[in-house]
C-alpha cells in the first residue's frame, strides 16, 4: 500500500468537464493529507475555473497542460490516433510513467478504453479489459462486469472476468471469498447460450466462490457479490435498471400530486421518500473501474455531479491503496496455468 496516492484526472471530460471536476477534486482532497492531483485540461481554462471557484492550486493540487479533448462525439480509433495530446491521453500517459497511481475521466467511454488499453496495456493473461461497476442490492451492493466494453465474448473472456470481479470486490469491498455467479436466463444446467456453459463449467473447477448461474433479479437481492456477463447483457441490464428507478420516481411524483389528500400524505413521506432517494442515488455508485489494465483507470458517468465525480475519486483512492491490478495478476496467472494443465 503506497504511502501517498496520486491520480490524475481528466479535467476536460464529461458535459460539465472542470466545472464539475475541478470542485470535486478540491472537496476530496480537503480529506486526504497524503493525496495529491494532477488536474489535466486547458492551462488557462483550468485556472480560471478554479478561480471562480475559489480554489486555491498548489504542489497537491496543480495543473497539467493539454491542449486537446477527446469528444463526446469523437470515434475511439480517431480519438486514439489523431489526439494524442489530449485531456484524456495525458492523464493516462501520467500512470503509464509511474507519476500518477491512477487516472478519472468522465469523458467518451470507448475512447477511454481504447487509449486506456493501447496505453498501459493488459495484464498478461488477461484478454480483454472489462467495465465493472458497483450496483445498490438488498444490503449493500453488487460488483457486475462486463458492462459493454466487450459486445461478443469467450467463455474465457467470461472466466477472466470473474476473477477480475473477485479480487476487485475483495479488495475494495473487504469481503472474503466473494460469492460469483454467471448471469444467465434460469438457473438451471441446460439453460443458456454455448459461452454461457463453457463458462459454467470452468468456473466450477476453479478456486472462486462461484455459486452457479443467477437471473436478473439476483442482482439485487443479497444473493450474490459479483455478477458476470459480457457487455452487450451486462450494458442493457444497467441502462435498463436506471430507466425503471426514473420511471418509479416519475410514478410516485405523479401519484402524490394527485388531489390534496395524496400532497398531504406526500409531506407526511416525505422523510421516508428522502431516505430512498438517497439509498439508490446513482451518485453515490459513480465511478466504474476498468479492470485487466496494467494500471488503474475509473470511469466516471458524463452527466455526474461534483459528489458523484468525487465518489469515482474516491474509487480510484482505493484501488491505487489496494494495488488492485497486481492483486489480479496474482490471482489469474495460477489460474490459467491450472486451466491450461
Amino acid at each position: 500500500m503506497p504511502d501517498s496516492v496520486v491520480i490524475a484526472l481528466d479535467a476536460m471530460g464529461g458535459d460539465f468537464g472542470p466545472e464539475v471536476v475541478i470542485p470535486a477534486a478540491a472537496k476530496v482532497i480537503a480529506k486526504r493529507d497524503n493525496l495529491s492531483m494532477v488536474l489535466v485540461g486547458d492551462q488557462e481554462r483550468l485556472r480560471d475555473c478554479a478561480q471562480r471557484h475559489n480554489i486555491q492550486l498548489h504542489d497537491r493540487l496543480r495543473v497539467q497542460h493539454a491542449s486537446e479533448v477527446v469528444e463526446m462525439s469523437d470515434e475511439p480509433a480517431m480519438a486514439m490516433r489523431k489526439k494524442k495530446d489530449s485531456s484524456m491521453r495525458v492523464a493516462i500517459n501520467l500512470v503509464h510513467q509511474g507519476i500518477a497511481d491512477a487516472a478519472v475521466s468522465a469523458g467518451n467511454t470507448g475512447a477511454l478504453m481504447a487509449i486506456a488499453k493501447f496505453v498501459l496495456k493488459t495484464l498478461p493473461g488477461i484478454d480483454r479489459p472489462a467495465i465493472c461497476t458497483t450496483i445498490p442490492s438488498k444490503d449493500g451492493h453488487t460488483q457486475m462486469l462486463d458492462l459493454g466494453a466487450n459486445v461478443d465474448c469467450t467463455a474465457g473472456h467470461l472466466f477472466q472476468f470473474a476473477v477480475m470481479g473477485s479480487v476487485l470486490t475483495e479488495a475494495i469491498d473487504n469481503v472474503q471469498r466473494p460469492r460469483v455467479g454467471l448471469l444467465n436466463i434460469g438457473s438451471e444446467s441446460m439453460k443458456g447460450n454455448a459461452q454461457v456453459k463453457a463458462a459454467d463449467e470452468s468456473l466450477v473447477d476453479a478456486p472462486l466462490n462461484y455459486i452457479g448461474f443467477v437471473e436478473g433479479d439476483d442482482i439485487y437481492s443479497d444473493k450474490v457479490d459479483v455478477v458476470v456477463c459480457d457487455g452487450f447483457v451486462g450494458n442493457i441490464s444497467l441502462k435498463t435498471a436506471e430507466g425503471v428507478a426514473r420511471l418509479i420516481g416519475y410514478y410516485m411524483k405523479q401519484e402524490f400530486k394527485r388531489g390534496l389528500y395524496n400532497r398531504l400524505a406526500g409531506l407526511i413521506a416525505l422523510p421516508v421518500l428522502r431516505a430512498f432517494r438517497k439509498r439508490i442515488d446513482p451518485s453515490a455508485y459513480n465511478g466504474a473501474s476498468l479492470l485487466g489494465l496494467k494500471g488503474i483507470v475509473v470511469k466516471s458517468h458524463g452527466g455526474a455531479d461534483v459528489n458523484a465525480f468525487a465518489n469515482a475519486i474516491e474509487n480510484a483512492i482505493v484501488e491505487a491503496n489496494q494495488s488492485v491490478p497486481q492483486k489480479i495478476q496474482e490471482h489469474i496467472q495460477p489460474l490459467l496455468q491450472r486451466q491450461s494443465a
